[in-house]
């Protein structure tokens, strides 16, 4: 085939910019079908975004014969249970991260897919970024020299609950499965892996001393890539300030860069001085991700993000956090 016709279960916010209209601007890509249980709501994003059909039932959806690949943007809980059902269908799969609520439903979801033989790939769109993709040329060109070190830092004031009380989903533990390192935090530990291959060994700590909620909000940890590089990391969601960035420390200099701020600058560090480069940010942040796997899927290209490389994150992610 020479298009890749995507369905979406879940036209929620995510869906709006960061990542529904890239399927519709991908080469080789179409957005024919949308699903979300609220069928005004579905219908209402369908007529808005140009979609030409709305359901109100997943299942209709990934019947449609006219929808070749399905998006998943759920909240995680219901991740694997579409992931099951997509595979089913032996429709390829791009899902939003985590793939399931801990390391065993994630586990699951991949050998689902494994099983029967339908790809899976996982929106960390950042591997797709000009970006973070130029940090990894940097580094394979030994711009500050070979890699020793990395350290990671994330740190953000405590969620406060709603009018009515109720907390964010990401601090629920029965629909987060833990605390904000497993959705804000995971997107850093899964560039190291991409720069840095997988992780072999890692020890956590996990606390909660802010009280605010039943999920750890203090993690701190070290661990050791394939490769040999080093790396240590803190994740405070109590903290005064907002902290963001990234590390890494060579044989001949340092290259720093925040990792949710997809606008911020990469600055080079070396003897000859200070450098600090920007790129422009997609209209669309997942649209150039969203690219790489319609290529993958038309035999074009090979997406970054897979299940594979997902589970890799979250097993560290549960390894950090044991003891939470």
């Amino acid at each position: 085939m020479d298009v890749v016709r995507w369905g979406i279960i879940g036209c929620g916010d995510v869906t709006e910019k960061k990542s529904g209209p890239g399927f519709q601007k991908a080469r080789g890509a179409q957005l024919v079908a949308v699903m979300r249980r609220n069928g005004e709501l579905a219908r209402d994003y369908a007529q808005r975004h140009g979609v030409p059909r709305w359901y109100d039932d997943a299942d209709r959806l990934i019947a449609d014969p006219e929808v070749d690949a399905v998006y998943i943007a759920t909240p995680p809980t219901t991740h694997v249970e579409y992931i099951r059902l997509v595979a089913d269908a032996g429709k390829p799969v791009y899902c939003e991260k985590p793939m399931g609520i801990g390391f065993d439903a994630s586990k699951e979801a991949v050998e689902l897919c494994a099983s029967r033989g339908v790809p899976l790939h996982v929106a960390y769109y950042r591997r797709g970024m000009e970006k973070y993709r130029a940090i990894g040329s940097l580094l394979e060109k030994k711009a500050i020299g070979s890699v020793r070190h990395v350290h990671v830092s994330l740190h953000a004031q405590s969620l406060a609950a709603d009018a009515t009380g109720e907390l964010p989903w990401r601090v629920r533990p029965e629909l987060s499965g833990g605390g904000l390192i497993l959705d804000v935090g995971s997107h850093g530990l899964d560039l190291l892996d991409f720069y840095f291959g997988p992780i072999t060994a890692v020890h956590g700590i996990a606390t909660n001393q802010g009280g605010s909620y039943a999920v750890e909000d203090m993690v701190t940890g070290t661990w050791l890539h394939e490769s040999g590089v080093h790396g240590s990391g803190s994740w405070c969601f109590t903290a005064d300030r907002e902290e963001d960035f990234v590390h890494i420390y060579g044989s001949a200099g340092r290259i720093s860069f925040s990792v949710l701020d997809v606008a911020g600058p990469v600055i080079v560090e070396t003897g000859a001085g200070s450098e600090e480069i920007l790129f422009a940010v997609p209209e669309h942040v997942q649209q150039p991700l969203i690219q790489i796997v319609t290529d993958d899927l038309l035999g074009r290209d090979t997406s970054p993000s897979t299940g594979a490389s997902a589970l890799r994150t979250d097993r560290v992610l549960e390894e950090l956090r044991k003891g939470a």
